[in-house]
């Protein structure tokens, strides 16, 4: 059964930093395309930053030259390193993964809670 664990969310300051880490686990045999999303209240889930199995990077213009995306294939891991952060950026933010495995598809994570006080 694969899985997909967010961490590092939490409350941070108007211009603070962060850095979310997804894990994935179970009997994966390829990762594929991986990425952050989220949710804020009242809005609908958006696409943050996604990466290829390559490490061929797209970022959404609200975070271009703030954030980060990156992976470490041998730990089945991806990163957000979130610099300058906003009130904005307030959200849940949630992992996904196209994961070959015994069954194949899109996973997701359970949501990491990121809050910017201003």
């Amino acid at each position: 059964q694969v899985q997909l664990v967010e961490s590092g969310g939490a409350l941070v300051q108007d211009g603070g930093s962060l850095r979310l880490s997804c894990r994935a686990s179970g009997s994966i045999i390829r990762i594929n395309d991986m990425g952050w999303y989220r949710q804020a209240p009242g809005k609908q889930r958006e696409s943050v930053a996604t990466i290829t199995s390559g490490g061929s990077t797209n970022y959404a213009d609200s975070v271009k030259g703030r954030f980060t995306i990156s992976r470490d294939g041998a730990k089945n891991t991806m990163y957000l390193q979130m610099n300058s952060l906003k009130p904005e950026d307030t959200a849940v933010y949630y992992c996904a993964a196209d994961i070959i495995a015994g069954v194949s598809g899109r996973y997701w994570g359970q949501g990491t809670q990121v809050t910017v006080s201003s």
